[in-house]
This record gives structure tokens, C-alpha cells and sequence, in this order.
């Protein structure tokens, strides 16, 4: 590292230390040819996340973008806030696993996975939504595949308010 006094490049580290999160390294330093003390930061660099859409548009992923769709999927339920960036926080990760590009229909997997545990009928909105449902059909289908056979045991008649 080049001194900021001197411009020297010769120097030793004499105390690193991390930060409380994780994501960041302090680093003091001292300067071999004068001898001046100074402190750098070491940071990890993130690379880009792309999310190759339907129509060919590439578009950086956007954690805020899963967010509003999650917030129209729950509006009305009993999910909170913090559940909502917990699970925007998860598909990021899951999809930095992946890559650096990854496709929209990528995204709306890993939503809709996490989705169906926090609230089976936010996930069935959102799927809607994601998967372009046309007719009752297609929500029928959604709901064969979320609650399997255990479906046709459980009553049909609509709760009593």
C-alpha cells in the first residue's frame, strides 16, 4: 500500500481487525521509510447481479423490486415487514449462488419457494401473478400442487365470519 506521507510502497501491517458485521477489514499500517502510521480498509467487491427478464432486457437485480411484489402477495395477511426483507435477502443469496446472470423466472422460483412456507395464500397470489394465470384452471392446478392429496380431506365450506 503506498504510504500517503512518503508515497512509499515499503510498509508492514501491524493490527488487523474486522467489523462487527463481518464486511469490512481495518487495517493499521506502518509506513518503512518514514515511519508514519495510517489505517486502510479492505472491502469485499460485489459483483453485479443480472436478471436476464422475458422480453430479453437485462436489468440489475433489484432487492426492492422482490419486496414490492412480496408486500402485493401478503397485502392483508399476517406477515410482517421483517419476514418480507428476510426473504428478499434469501433469494439474493440464492441467486448469487447461481451466477451472475440469472432469469426472472429464476427469481420468481425462489420467491414463490419461501413464499408457500411463510403464507400458503400470499404464494398462491403470487404465483398468479408470476406464472401468468389465465382461468381457474390454472389456480386450481397451483393449489393441487401446494396442499396435495390432503386437499380433498379438508372442507370446502367457506369460513364463517
Amino acid at each position: 500500500m503506498r504510504c500517503p506521507a512518503c508515497g512509499s510502497l515499503d510498509d508492514k501491517v501491524i493490527d488487523s481487525r474486522q467489523s462487527e458485521d463481518g464486511q469490512l477489514i481495518r487495517r493499521r499500517r506502518a509506513c518503512l521509510a518514514c515511519q508514519r502510521r495510517f489505517t486502510t480498509f479492505e472491502r469485499l467487491e460485489e459483483v453485479p447481479l443480472t436478471v436476464a427478464k422475458r422480453s430479453g432486457d437485462r436489468q440489475p437485480f433489484d432487492a426492492t423490486k422482490v419486496i414490492a411484489g412480496l408486500e402485493l402477495a401478503t397485502k392483508g395477511r399476517p406477515v410482517g415487514a421483517d419476514d418480507l426483507g428476510r426473504v428478499a435477502t434469501e433469494v439474493e443469496e440464492a441467486m448469487r449462488l447461481q451466477g451472475t446472470e440469472v432469469t426472472s423466472d429464476d427469481v420468481g422460483r425462489a420467491v414463490l419457494e419461501r413464499l408457500r412456507e411463510l403464507d400458503v395464500v400470499a404464494a398462491v397470489r403470487f404465483a398468479s401473478v408470476y406464472k401468468e394465470f389465465d382461468d381457474l384452471a390454472d389456480f386450481e392446478r397451483e393449489l393441487d400442487e401446494l396442499m396435495g392429496p390432503s386437499r380433498l380431506t379438508k372442507s370446502t365450506e367457506p369460513k364463517r365470519r
